[in-house]
């Protein structure tokens, strides 16, 4: 690793990279990575960005933490991959271009195995020989959606206490929480908590541009896990997201994507993130070409707006809507 340095009296940054590949000229590939050290001992942070090319908006927020960590860090460290696939961001894409995977899908990794594979364990590598108490993995969701913080499916009796702490940090960053019902094995932050490694997914909403709104909200909801963390202080008032009022408390819901529509055609869609619904309540109406509706897509059960899809064009089983429903 090549090292550049600067030092502030309370704290000392360092700029360095970690080397992914050797291109066919026989350049070298890098992935940058960023640290701020007190001098005082404290928890230890992860911050990780860019996994997918087009979900962006974590690595300014991830630039401008550093910027206030500068003077504020009371203790402990902060490290960060702002751009874990700078070869998805400079072609705009959401997977690895040269191989068409996903690297939040290629975790713990193999050194000796396809380009992502390889990309997560030298990740997983820098990440973990750094015993960290907290990792956050910053994403963007749909274009039209609301941020939130991501809590992955049980991993299992063994991990209780570290999900029971993700839970305590989740729900303080003023942030809507939601469980994940799907069951990825191979993300980032799944396979670090299956070695007691607390680590979220926060979802920042607006791919592919920089949102100032999204990334205010992105910084503060952070700043207050960090300052739960206590290496830093928390705000005079600390961030909440505005939600409607039956979900300002301090509660955690079950991500659904369901009921998919059942016809080709065309989406209208009928309710906006952020919306509170009710049960029986219409999402979205799939309608053909002529605009004769086909079907209204209805949610099965109260919830939470998180999002709807960045496509007018509605296929059988595609996820249309995403909420966030009680548990």
């Amino acid at each position: 690793m090549k090292h550049l340095n600067s030092s502030h009296k309370t704290a000392s940054k360092h700029y360095s990279f970690v080397n992914i590949l050797s291109a066919s000229d026989l350049t070298r590939r890098r992935l940058p990575r960023m640290s701020i050290v007190s001098p005082v001992p404290g928890p230890t942070l992860w911050l990780t960005a860019c996994g997918h090319g087009d979900e962006v908006s974590g690595m300014v927020i991830i630039q401008e933490l550093f910027k206030r960590l500068g003077k504020a860090l009371l203790c402990g460290s902060v490290h960060a991959l702002p751009l874990m696939n700078p070869l998805g961001f400079e072609t705009a894409t959401r997977h690895l271009p040269l191989s068409r995977e996903d690297l939040n899908r290629s975790f713990p990794g193999n050194p000796d195995g396809t380009l992502g594979e390889r990309m997560a364990h030298a990740i997983s590598k820098v990440i973990e020989e750094t015993r960290p108490d907290l990792v956050l993995d910053l994403h963007n969701d749909w274009i039209e959606s609301i941020p939130y913080v991501l809590i992955d499916h049980d991993p299992g009796k063994a991990q209780a206490e570290t999900v029971s702490f993700i839970q305590r940090i989740a729900l303080d960053s003023g942030f809507c929480v939601i469980r994940d019902t799907d069951e990825l094995y191979t993300s980032l932050s799944y396979t670090l908590l299956q070695k007691n490694i607390p680590a979220l997914t926060v979802e920042l909403g607006k791919p592919h541009v920089f949102s100032e709104l999204n990334l205010e909200h992105g910084f503060n909801g952070i700043w207050n896990m960090l300052a739960t963390l206590g290496i830093v202080h928390q705000t005079t008032e600390p961030f909440r997201y505005p939600l409607p009022s039956q979900y300002q408390a301090r509660r955690i819901l079950r991500y659904t994507d369901k009921p998919y529509g059942t016809h080709t055609g065309v989406i209208r869609f009928m309710v906006k993130p952020g919306m509170s619904v009710r049960g029986g309540q219409g999402l979205a109406q799939i309608r053909n070409v002529f605009g004769k509706r086909l079907e209204t897509i209805k949610a099965s059960q109260a919830g939470l707006i998180l999002g709807h899809a960045d496509s007018a064009a509605a296929h059988p089983g595609v996820p249309l809507v995403a909420l966030g429903v009680p548990e």
